[in-house]
């Protein structure tokens, strides 16, 4: 079955926006995602009626903001197929990758050690990695891609070996909309005793994924870019990692008990949740979980990939010569990203361009440095489809692509 795409769109508020007098395109969802209305009226809902401190609070509104927060966290865990406690809420995924970066590669990695990463990483899963290299002098190799933008996993299967502790992997490129083979991957880790890191941030939100199937030891990602607000993000881990992990930032709510001589911290995964929490955003967050198993994941991919799939046909019909597009050509290899340049035409003028016009992309480096380097462009175009997103949409997108390279001549 596929999706209502009109019915879902009556639930975004901000697609009734015009832009320079144009109807917004939102074509910039893997930097983040538009909200519904169904989780703005939560969010709004705990402040105006449940607003409290979580945990601890005996009088009425706190038992209540308790039980809404921790159902938050069931209904997360009930996403991916974790167990309760296994999940954590953070900041976002950059939170999430320092979070398992200081609370277990610094107590847990030692000089000699190795941590395997690729040349595809957001900043957010390269950098945290640097720093624990830096700390405990641990080495950093880096995957590669071949030209296509996939990952070579024959040459991640030479490197693994038993002084290989961590693989921090993509799951799908920020700027690619590769799809890596990370089941295959996990298990390349796991036959010499190496944990992985998954970073989800591109991929919770638009596929099924399930933990237990994919054997996955950490998965982070953030509640923005999957219809949720900013500033709430979630990490995974298998729960006896959890259990071992000591946290690296403490305070109100990760203790049992503290004395002058001695602190006993809470169970997982409060121990890990110091200070307020982000209450409203977790409310928030389950409420976009809500929205999009209604949806079913299966149908968000599917419609994602019929997007790209349909883009690449009007690229290849009207502009073949004229753009030139990243990452994998078949695009049952990669998520609903589509980046892109007009040859000879530098991407900040065009995303300026289709601005004027009322489409919204992103342009740049897209926090991706190195791949840039490896793929030998300074910066691209990038559109992100998602739910909301239409076959109309990218029949104007492309349209007025065709007029900005006609304009440039």
């Amino acid at each position: 079955m596929g999706l209502n795409i009109d019915k879902i769109r009556e639930d975004f508020p901000i697609l009734g926006r015009k832009i320079h007098g144009k109807r917004l395109i939102y074509f910039d969802n893997a930097a983040t995602s538009l909200k519904p209305i169904q989780v703005i009226n939560s969010i709004i809902s705990y402040y105006k009626e449940h607003c409290a401190k979580v945990h601890r609070g005996i009088h009425t509104l706190s038992q209540e903001a308790s039980d809404m927060y921790e159902r938050a966290r069931e209904e997360v865990a009930k996403m991916i197929n974790a167990k309760t406690n296994e999940i954590i809420f953070t900041l976002n995924a950059t939170d999430s990758i320092n979070l398992v970066a200081q609370s277990w590669a610094l107590d847990n990695l030692k000089e000699g050690d190795i941590i395997v990463t690729t040349v595809m990483e957001h900043h957010s899963n390269m950098l945290p990695w640097r720093i624990v290299a830096n700390r405990v002098k641990v080495e950093v190799k880096y995957i590669d891609i071949t030209d296509e933008g996939i990952l070579k996993c024959e040459e991640l299967e030479k490197l693994v070996d038993e002084n290989v502790k961590l693989i921090a992997i993509t799951h799908v490129s920020n700027v690619l909309g590769t799809i890596n083979d990370i089941k295959r991957v996990i298990k390349v880790a796991h036959n010499v005793g190496s944990l992985v890191l998954v970073d989800g941030a591109q991929s919770v939100p638009h596929m099924p994924l399930d933990v237990k199937e994919l054997d996955i030891d950490f998965l982070a990602f953030s509640g923005h870019k999957m219809l949720g607000p900013t500033g709430i993000g979630v990490l995974y881990a298998k729960e006896e990692i959890l259990e071992e992990m000591k946290p690296s930032r403490v305070g109100g709510g990760t203790i049992k008990e503290v004395t002058l001589s001695d602190v006993k911290y809470e169970e997982v995964p409060l121990k890990f949740e110091a200070g307020t929490p982000n209450i409203a955003g977790a409310i928030g967050l389950a409420e976009a979980v809500r929205y999009l198993r209604r949806i079913g994941m299966e149908n968000v991919f599917k419609h994602e990939l019929d997007l790209v799939s349909y883009t690449f046909k009007l690229i290849d019909e009207e502009l073949k010569d004229s753009i030139e597009v990243y990452g994998p050509k078949n695009p049952n290899k990669r998520c609903g990203i589509v980046t892109f340049n007009i040859k000879d035409l530098n991407p900040d003028v065009v995303a300026a361009l289709l601005d004027a016009r009322g489409i919204a992309v992103r342009s740049g480096k897209h926090c991706a440095h190195p791949l840039y380097q490896r793929l030998r462009i300074n910066g691209a175009v990038r559109a992100s489809y998602y739910i909301y997103n239409t076959r109309d949409e990218v029949e104007y997108f492309i349209e007025v692509l065709k007029e900005i390279v006609k304009s440039k001549f």
